[in-house]
This record gives structure tokens, sequence and C-alpha cells, in this order.
């Protein structure tokens, strides 16, 4: 097969992850006879120095002219703290999701046997976990009408029924294809636009009767996530509520660098990691690549790859369990190994065992 792939490496740590994402790449072409292509960008911080604009159009062309958009991450603290910047790093993220219509974020949430113990959960609540989140990407409040004074600001959390039905089923098929459990989390108590999403889910759920569904307001399925994350198989949810649950699920795993993720939708398809850019790490070679690594495992499958996919993910889990790891996930937070060697052994064990 031969497929063209867009690289944006983003900041800090990004570059350092995205190499060892491509050198994997790399390894599954050479391994299983594919080609594949890649072309680079500027996106985020990056891209603002070199152009003013977060997500600028050549960026914009050469992911539409690709086949899939491997993306690492975006963030520099000189803008975080500054509340009167008008231009930020995370504008080239949304402009990315908005202009290529990928109104769909699929994250999966799992525990890597050997890793039980980095979660802060006990061992008992997390083992086992297995569970994916899909969250919408291109409405609610990131992306309303806003205003902003010295007095007074709000952030418009608007949803379209169309928006709502696209998510849904994509959640729905996910479920169907998985363990047929599905659980709708908003705030119907309080928030009009979580009634509506409501309603909407409702009225879809008839058409997948094999799918058994639940409806949960979103602080309650905060605590639940951590209580018995067992419980969940799909659960699907509005951007806002996606964005901090997502990012409370992991806790599961134990590493926000074990995740990786999936936006699809109209356009081209992105896959990266949901972890930021750890700026005060960019240069050290202690960035754990595994949520990179893994989140090429996913486009592999996205396109029908799965031999591909699954020797990635026996890459990946073969260097846990040797314990060819970074230090966030060595033992009393200490290991022999940085990105780069990761990344080596991860390429080698590719190229020696395949599928």
């Amino acid at each position: 097969m031969k497929l063209k792939i867009a690289v944006l490496p983003g900041d800090g740590i990004g570059p350092e992850i995205s190499r060892v994402g491509v050198d994997v790449m790399k390894a599954v072409a050479e391994r299983f006879g594919h080609e594949f292509m890649f072309d680079y960008g500027f996106a985020g911080a990056s891209a603002i120095k070199a152009t003013g604009n977060p997500f600028p159009q050549e960026t914009f062309d050469l992911c539409k002219d690709s086949d899939a958009v491997l993306f690492s991450a975006v963030g520099d603290p000189a803008y975080d703290n500054n509340p009167d910047a008008k231009v930020r790093p995370e504008q080239g993220l949304l402009a990315m999701r908005k202009q290529l219509g990928l109104f769909a974020n699929i994250r999966p949430i799992q525990t890597f046997p050997g890793l039980e113990d980095k979660s802060p959960l006990k061992e008992d609540i997390v083992k086992g976990a297995d569970f994916v989140c899909v969250r919408e990407l291109t409405g609610g409040m990131y992306f309303g009408d806003k205003f902003e004074s010295d007095d007074k600001a709000f952030d418009t959390n608007m949803y379209t029924r169309h928006e709502i039905e696209r998510i849904l089923k994509v959640a729905f098929e996910l479920a169907s294809r998985r363990r047929k459990h599905l659980t709708v989390v908003d705030k119907a108590n309080v928030l009009a636009s979580s009634r509506l999403w409501r309603k909407v889910a409702q009225e879809m759920e008839k058409e997948w009767p094999e799918v058994e569904i639940d409806y949960m307001f979103v602080d309650n399925a905060a605590m639940k996530m951590i209580q018995e994350p067992r419980f969940f198989d799909v659960i699907v949810t509005e951007n806002t509520f996606g964005d901090i649950l997502t990012d409370e699920a992991s806790v599961v795993s134990g590493s926000m660098g074990l995740l990786p993720s999936s936006s699809i939708g109209e356009s081209t398809p992105v896959f990266e990691p949901i972890h930021g850019s750890w700026p005060q790490a960019a240069g050290l070679d202690i960035a754990n690549p595994l949520a990179q690594v893994l989140s090429v495992a996913m486009l592999l499958e996205h396109f029908g790859l799965s031999d591909e996919g699954k020797a990635v993910r026996d890459a990946v889990d073969a260097s846990i369990r040797h314990g060819v790891v970074t230090p966030d996930l060595g033992k009393d937070g200490k290991s022999e190994y940085g990105t780069e060697a990761v990344g080596r052994w991860l390429s080698a064990w590719v190229l020696k065992y395949g599928a």
C-alpha cells in the first residue's frame, strides 16, 4: 500500500516523539512491503514563529493532499503566560480540526500489564479497564460565539441536531463492534444543549437495539470513571466534557504518555497522542514516545492494515515487558533508556518480529 503522510511535529517534545513515530512507520513499511511517503509542515508555536499563523495555508494544503496526518503536540509557555496574546499555538489545533471537518475524536483508554502500579488508583480498580471515549470535536463552547471584555466574557455552547447525530452514529457503530455498551454523558438537568443531545440519542437508540445504552450526568461519569472504570465500554460526549473526561481517564492507564487518539470526519484523518508539548522536557531525551507510536498503530488500522497495527502494538507491549521505557514508566522514575533509545528498540522489534 502507498500512503502519503503529513507529519506535523509541532512544539516542545513534539519533534522528538515525531521522529520515533516516523521511524516506526518506516520499519513497518520495510517489514510488510509498503511505501509510506512523509512530508513535513508547521503547526502551533513553530508555525507562529515561521509564518505568524498557528495553522498556515500551506500546512492546510499539505494535510488536504495527504492520506493521513501524524501529529505530535503544540503549546508554548510564552503564550500560556500571556493572557493578552491574540494568537496562540492551540488555535492551530482547533483550526486544523475545523478546517478538515474532524468532528469525532476517538481516544482508547486501557491498562497495560505490568504498569498497573503507575496509576494512582488501586490495581484492583484499574486492572482490565478497556474503554473508548468518543468526543465531539468541532462544536460546543470551543467554537461557539464568544465575547470578552474586562468586565464580562462568555462562550456559547451551541449544538445542532446534525452535529449530534453524526457523532452519535460514530459512537453507536463503535459500540456495536465492541462490547455493545454505550454511555451518553451530558448535563441534561441543567443545560439546554445537553437536553438536545439526550433527545437525539433516545431517538437513535432504536436503530441499534443490540447496543445497551445508559445516560449519565458528567459529574457522575467523572466519579464513576475513577471508582469503576471497567463499567465503561464506549463513552460519547460533547467537546468540553470530552476534553476534561479524557484527560481524567489518563490516570487509569497511569500516564498520558500511553494514550493515542484519532480524529476523523469529512477529510484527512489525524492521529496524535493526547498529551501536550511538555516544553520543559524538550531536548532532554526523556519524553515518552509510546502514545505517538500507538497513534501510528491507529493510523495503520484505519487503512485496514490490521497485521501492521498489531506488530506496532506488540512492539509497545514488548518494550513495557522488557523494561525498555522512558523514566516516567521506569522503576522509581528512573530508566537507562531515553526517547531515542526506546524508538530504536521499537523499530528493531517491528523489523525482527513483524506481526
